[in-house]
């Protein structure tokens, strides 16, 4: 599956934060915080359309995330048809991908970091190998990092260092295991993104 490979300080100074968490975007925000471009510095922040807010909040969710255009279509299509509010519906799915288990574990430093592990083969989900990124975990579901990732060193530093607190949706165990004890309500979600505004967008 396609997934960004471009520059990913461009994207953060466009959106105006950092969507992927890694020190270059955290240095290039502070060293330049206006949009990329040739006219980027000289940019009317105040005369921002109502079209150009519902977008960047959409890309936003979608790049940080790690989905396609397509893939977040498609997953806010399904939010839509379920019971309750979109918005919140759409943020669940998102935050119910195994690669965020993995983030949100503390296991991976960034998303795409816990991508890869999950790529690569290193997560079992109910005691099963599963290699699809955005697989989605349910209620009591089990995640846990096989025998051979819990000795990586790339795990480890992440786990000591990072020092990562899990949210109160998942219940971490020993050895690098975690069970998905509920599902995450809107005030346990802590990225900064307004859904209504894509909600509105895709409402169009």
């Amino acid at each position: 599956m396609s997934r960004y490979t471009g520059p990913k300080a461009r994207v953060s100074r466009r959106l105006g934060t950092n969507i992927w968490g890694t020190k270059g975007e955290t240095i290039a925000l502070d060293k330049r915080p206006y949009p990329p471009g040739e006219h980027g510095r000289s940019r009317r922040r105040g005369s921002v359309s109502e079209y150009l807010m519902q977008l960047q909040e959409k890309q936003k969710a979608r790049f940080t995330y790690g989905l396609t255009e397509r893939q977040f279509r498609n997953l806010f299509a399904e939010a839509s048809r379920r019971q309750g509010v979109t918005g919140e519906n759409m943020l669940r799915y998102l935050e119910l991908r195994l690669d965020n288990v993995i983030y949100r574990a503390g296991w991976g430093a960034t998303r795409p970091q816990s991508r890869q592990f999950v790529n690569h083969g290193h997560v079992n989900v109910n005691g099963r190998r599963v290699t699809i990124p955005s697989y989605r975990v349910r209620k009591g579901d089990v995640i846990e990092l096989r025998t051979k990732a819990r000795d990586f060193t790339v795990v480890q530093w992440n786990s000591d260092v990072l020092d990562r607190t899990p949210p109160a949706w998942l219940e971490v165990g020993e050895n690098f295991q975690v069970t998905v004890r509920e599902l995450p309500i809107r005030e346990q979600i802590d990225i900064p993104v307004r859904e209504q505004l894509i909600v509105e967008l895709y409402s169009k």
